[in-house]
């Protein structure tokens, strides 16, 4: 079926087919018809599945009739972060180009004064994150008794984030008599006691989620120990196949320990998580697409909705918790027919996790060494892990070994002074353990024996 069957207007299907789109997904084959007549939907589907442009393009041919009013936004989309927000407000303004609706976003990180003087003036989209949206309602610069259609997005993130009790306090602020469009990828009992709550006879649609890659994504994953994560992932981003990169944190705080490591080693990089104002985080993303930057180190939550072209390389720094996300991650590459790379850093820790993906996805990952080549004949035994190699200690001379077997039994000075150390210089020393210049795995018998004290003939 194309879009023509599904009842949407000459101006929208215009502008689909000008953006290169001739058959809808299922998603939007089953939710257009729908929410063009008035029905409440509750959509089960993940993010790459079209589930946006199936309520913003029903939506834009709804609202076209009617006018807003100051303060009393007619429509009110909620997304669990600011940048789902921003691509959600792209995707309006790429189908609604022919049309003359007018829209707001909410988002933290941008100053109030000018998303107040777009509310006063009145919008028909408002697209916000529910914690700034209620900024803006508790300072009266904002009614929500004109909300006449609300789309929850991505509710199941929500639940992650905490936002569920702000979400059920929006929508006892809002018109019963309304349309409520609601999207998650899964149906944990919090959310499904939401929809109860709040949505009327809603029409089910439920599109199963992609449970493998496209086939242009070659996967792999590498076993490694935890302590030669990072110099791991320096030598897969060496590699001169690498052209460009997101690598994946579980957490912040591993996105701002490995950033500032790869930027000390001279790699072009730069960095998105939770913790960034939104002008940094749009900064560092129009770098990442022009190619000025070429390696994005980024957290899941700030990832999530990212739409960049051209990815070469995705490097899970951190196994992903939950195996859907692996699907989300490595679907950043290998888009619109190119080859894709998706590369996995494992530990020992990592076994359930990477068991989980390989149950979801219906086979194994096959298993690389860290320069990148594929174990021949599956040395790699699963589950088994190989710490880092030790340079070998050079040959001892009878000499030494003379003067070795004289100072046992005597205090090792540089042993004590490694331990006066403070826990952070233990830390910084174990992280860059491969970067140390010495004399080996042997100290001469010289240099251990204490100055000043004679030795016993």
């Amino acid at each position: 079926m194309s879009f023509e069957h599904l009842g949407l207007s000459d101006g929208i299907l215009a502008v689909v087919a000008d953006a290169g789109y001739s058959e809808p997904t299922p998603i939007q084959h089953q939710a257009i018809p729908s929410i063009l007549m008035g029905r409440d939907i509750l959509g089960i589907a993940q993010t790459g599945t079209g589930k946006t442009a199936s309520f913003t393009l029903p939506m834009i041919d709804i609202l076209s009739e009617g006018n807003a009013k100051a303060r009393m936004p007619r429509s009110l989309i909620l997304e669990p972060t600011r940048e789902l927000a921003a691509q959600v407000s792209e995707s309006f303004e790429k189908y609604g180009k022919n049309h003359s609706l007018t829209m707001a976003l909410l988002i933290g990180g941008v100053a109030f004064g000018d998303q107040d003087k777009k509310l006063d003036r009145g919008v028909d989209v408002l697209i916000a994150t529910p914690g700034r949206l209620m900024d803006h309602f508790e300072r009266g610069k904002l009614m929500l008794n004109g909300v006449q259609i609300l789309v929850v997005d991505e509710a199941d993130r929500m639940l992650d984030m905490g936002f569920i009790p702000d979400v059920e306090r929006i929508c006892t602020m809002l018109p019963k008599t309304r349309q409520t469009l609601f999207f998650s990828a899964t149906m944990p009992p919090a959310i499904k006691r939401l929809t109860d709550q709040f949505l009327d006879d809603p029409k089910l649609i439920e599109v199963t989620p992609e449970a493998a890659a496209a086939p242009t994504v070659v996967q792999s994953i590498i076993q490694v120990h935890p302590r030669s994560k990072l110099k791991t992932l320096r030598s897969l981003l060496e590699q001169k196949e690498v052209g460009t990169a997101i690598i994946f944190c579980n957490r912040k705080v591993e996105v701002k320990s490995v950033f500032p490591s790869l930027k000390k080693f001279g790699f072009n990089v730069g960095q998105l998580h939770g913790d960034m104002a939104q002008t940094e985080r749009m900064a560092e993303l129009a770098r990442f697409r022009s190619g000025e930057m070429t390696i994005l180190v980024a957290s899941d939550v700030a990832a999530r909705g990212l739409d960049i072209p051209e990815v070469s390389h995705v490097i899970n720094y951190d196994v992903p918790m939950q195996a859907e996300d692996y699907i989300h991650r490595i679907g950043r590459t290998g888009r619109a027919g190119r080859e894709g790379h998706a590369i996995t850093i494992a530990t020992r820790a990592d076994e359930k996790y990477v068991a989980a993906i390989q149950k979801l996805i219906g086979g194994k990952i096959r298993e690389a060494v860290a320069g990148g080549q594929a174990e021949q004949g599956g040395n790699a035994e699963k589950g088994k892990e190989t710490p880092p190699q030790k340079e070998a200690a050079p040959a001892k001379s009878s000499k030494d070994m003379a003067a070795d077997k004289k100072s046992a039994g005597k205090p090792d000075r540089q042993k004590k002074q490694r331990r006066s150390k403070s826990p952070a210089d233990d830390v910084a020393a174990m992280a860059d353990a491969d970067n140390v210049v010495g004399m080996g795995g042997h100290v001469p018998a010289f240099l251990a024996t204490p100055v000043g004290r004679a030795s016993k003939k």
